[in-house]
């Protein structure tokens, strides 16, 4: 799950001084990166610009925590030779979150004579950090993305509201992107399941025990190195037992069921609910564009709403699919396959 922190001072020294060695030479450079805006991502000068307040808010912008679901990150351990192609499907999900939230849920409120208007915004600088492990020294795939308060151009800070809103939906499309990527990316398959379970064919449930992700006490911080991590993870595996590995969903491209599914009980349906829900029934993962231009084609006067209160629609309008949707299935040898990768897409054998 996407976690929206608001700040509300210049330090970033927090996020500067952790050169997060663990994806040393699995990442691309260091872990700073600009997916807006330019400068060095080491700097504190240049880090804390990103930070923008308004004379009338204390917030100066927010920490957009973005973690990979735990089948993800456990394979960067795994698996090191597919890492630094996970690592780059992580940061195109990254990429995707940011860009909806952004698109749909940065907007200004400016109060007329008539009553409040929303004005869409955008950030002048958007820089994120790629982490790889957690204070247990488990793999832990996440980025702290930093953005201002208050947008690009604008005299007051942007609608926290609305941001919260939305942050499902974004979290949405970031593991769907995942997926997508890891699938293309690697020999690897990255799914979901009906009930919301994301994994990884071949990969036993016992890492899931071994690197749960949960301890009793978070512990002070620890920079460990590449190497150092390695033989952590390699010392960790020597407890590892053998659990058994998930069944892969059925190979459909989009679970209609699941999708229908995600409206039950909901009586107010906007466009951030038809996007989460498309997101997630999407079991292989699907490409930001085409899930916009599906909603889109269903949905046409749903274009341009956004915010906080988007217009809502009927619960059976929102079941309405196009014909034929949930008939498309993966064959069984290849899920998406871009020439620029030139993989082979071959079912992998368990992981070990």
């Amino acid at each position: 799950m996407i976690h929206l922190i608001i700040r509300r001072t210049l330090d970033v020294g927090y996020l500067t001084d952790d050169r997060a060695q663990e994806l040393a030479g699995v990442r691309d450079g260091g872990p700073g990166w600009w997916l807006r805006g330019a400068g060095d991502a080491e700097s504190n000068a240049d880090v804390a610009a990103v930070l923008q307040a308004s004379a009338r808010s204390k917030a100066t912008g927010y920490d957009i925590i973005i973690a990979a679901p735990r089948p993800l990150s456990i394979l960067i351990a795994v698996d090191t030779e597919a890492a630094p192609a996970v690592v780059e499907a992580h940061r195109a999900g990254v990429t995707a979150a940011v860009d909806y939230l952004e698109d749909r849920a940065l907007v200004v409120r400016q109060r007329v004579e008539e009553g409040v208007f929303l004005r869409a915004a955008r950030w002048s600088r958007v820089v994120g950090f790629t982490h790889g492990i957690n204070r247990a020294g488990e793999p832990h795939l996440h980025d702290h993305v930093l953005v201002g308060a208050k947008p690009d151009r604008e005299t007051t800070v942007a609608d926290s509201r609305s941001l919260f809103a939305h942050v499902a939906t974004a979290d949405a499309l970031y593991r769907s992107t995942l997926r997508l990527e890891v699938n293309r990316r690697t020999s690897h398959t990255a799914w979901r399941s009906f009930s919301g379970t994301e994994g990884v064919t071949g990969l036993d449930e016992g890492y899931r025990a071994l690197w749960g992700g949960h301890v009793d006490e978070r512990g002070p911080k620890v920079a460990w190195g590449r190497d150092e991590v390695l033989r952590r993870w390699d010392h960790d595996r020597e407890r590892f037992e053998e659990i058994g590995v998930l069944r892969e969903p059925p190979r459909v491209e989009f679970d209609a069921h699941r999708y229908r599914a995600s409206f039950e009980g909901v009586t107010r349906i906007t466009r951030r609910d038809l996007v989460r829900a498309f997101a997630d029934a999407s079991t292989f993962g699907v490409a930001v564009p085409e899930l916009n231009a599906a909603i889109d084609r269903l949905h046409p006067n749903l274009r341009v709403t956004r915010g906080l209160d988007e217009r809502p629609i009927l619960l059976n309008h929102a079941r309405r699919l196009e014909p034929g949707l949930d008939q498309r299935r993966i064959p069984d040898r290849v899920l998406r396959i871009d020439d620029d990768y030139g993989r082979d897409r071959s079912r992998p054998s368990r992981i070990r």
